[in-house]
């Protein structure tokens, strides 16, 4: 038949079979036999994509796809730790940019080459798999991830850890990563080195960490550092680095869960201090994170601060009080960091704030607060005089009053009675 149209049923031709499927033919050749579906094109190999770890692989299956390879594809140091008897097909160094590593391997793979790409560790994880995965078919042979092996050099599991990538992201979210998490793995990069990111946190506040830094993790050349931040952002170190920032654990029996401690458990002057009930609902409605910045604003006995670094002991608390017998009492404190001044204007050079507790000022120093505040953060601010507590409603969104009634004896038999406390209005948002 010429220019026939596609047979879809059964049709009687001289010598040929019946036709049980659909096919177009022009000027067809008889058919011998029955056509049952459309004809299977050959299907490209794989390109595969084996991680290695200092020239070892992880897996029969990794060792195969070595040894079958015709070409093996990665970077000199991946090909120099490969013995020749374990990947005896051609080797072509070629590291940078991806996208010459990928166009040649498609380009043998398209030959009908069986191609190997090298590459560090687990080729999903930050890796090459997820580009070449979108351009040929692969087979992913991995190591354990260059993360795994890095928390396992700090001696702690990772089940409940944040991982970031610095490469080709800004540090930005790295920095903001580590500062909210307690425990993070950050991949750093060369135009984002280990000490940047140390000078980087250090820059946003971010509170203690114990950090351990690898390189060349599972190769002849690893190095393992342990410090601090002051330590990273010191430091000079390779490129090829993992760094693991853990918070530090509180010191014993310095954590619990109790908050609003008494009053006399923090020197003060003539009773100016956030009273104990008052200080407990601020608290609450502070929701402390893990870590991060918070400003305790006209911090006075700094109760506030002092309770907020005991229960979050990786925020990085910052008093602010500009009197001089306050500022004396809040320096024996070694968990919070004193700022001398006067607010708003002693906001200057502080990090961004997660948290802020407003114990004194006016509007004025309400909204320089609000105006610094990290996005999804929370302002607290307490307030005698019901005028201001409304104009900080205003701004914030909710307000509360807290009035209290202390029980004081009465006579010798154990009677009591209540004695009133001039109520708090506490001001809290911004509003969802």
């Amino acid at each position: 038949m010429s220019g026939a149209a596609p047979l879809t049923g059964p049709v009687a031709m001289s010598g040929a079979a019946p036709l049980t499927g659909p096919v177009a033919m022009s000027g067809a050749m008889p058919v011998a036999g029955p056509l049952t579906g459309p004809v299977a094109m050959p299907v490209a190999t794989p390109v595969a994509i084996v991680g290695l770890h200092g020239g070892e692989w992880f897996g029969r299956a990794a060792g195969a796809a070595l040894r079958g390879a015709d070409v093996l594809i990665g970077a000199a140091r991946h090909l120099d730790a490969l013995l020749p008897a374990a990947a005896p097909g051609e080797r072509v160094a070629l590291a940078a940019p991806l996208a010459a590593v990928l166009d040649l391997a498609e380009r043998r793979q398209a030959r009908g080459e069986r191609v190997c790409v090298l590459s560090s560790g687990d080729p999903g994880f930050f890796g090459v798999a997820r580009l070449a995965a979108a351009r040929f078919p692969v087979a992913v042979h991995p190591a354990p991830p260059s993360v795994s092996l890095a928390f396992a050099r700090a001696g702690v599991n990772w089940d409940d850890a944040a991982v970031v990538s610095a490469h080709g992201r800004s540090l930005a979210h790295a920095v903001e990563t580590v500062r909210r998490h307690p425990k993070v793995a950050v991949l750093t990069a060369p135009d984002q080195p280990p000490e940047t990111l140390g000078q980087e946190l250090l820059a946003a506040g971010c509170g203690p960490r114990q950090v351990t830094v690898c390189s060349h993790l599972g190769e002849a050349s690893e190095a393992v550092v342990h410090g601090d931040l002051e330590d990273l952002a010191q430091g000079t170190y390779p490129a090829r680095t993992v760094v693991v920032l853990l918070a530090l654990p509180p010191a014993s029996g310095e954590m619990g869960y109790a908050w609003g401690l008494p009053d006399d458990a923090f020197p003060h002057r003539a009773g100016m201090i956030t009273k104990a009930e008052v200080r407990a609902v601020a608290l609450g409605k502070l929701a402390l994170p893990a870590a991060g910045v918070l400003w305790d604003v006209g911090a006075g006995s700094g109760s506030v601060a002092r309770e907020c670094a005991r229960l979050a002991p990786s925020l990085r608390v910052y008093a602010i009080e500009r009197r001089a017998d306050d500022l004396e009492r809040l320096r024996a404190s070694s968990a919070i960091h004193v700022v001398a001044g006067e607010a708003p204007a002693a906001f200057d050079g502080l990090p961004d704030p997660d948290r802020v507790f407003v114990g004194g000022g006016g509007p004025a120093v309400l909204d320089a607060a609000l105006a610094r505040l990290h996005a999804g953060g929370v302002v607290v601010a307490t307030y005698a005089a019901l005028d201001r507590a409304a104009a900080a409603a205003a701004r914030l969104g909710h307000v509360v009053q807290v009035a209290v009634s202390r029980g004081v004896p009465v006579g010798d038999g154990g009677a009591l009675r209540l004695e009133a406390e001039n109520p708090v209005f506490v001001c809290w948002g911004p509003q969802a």
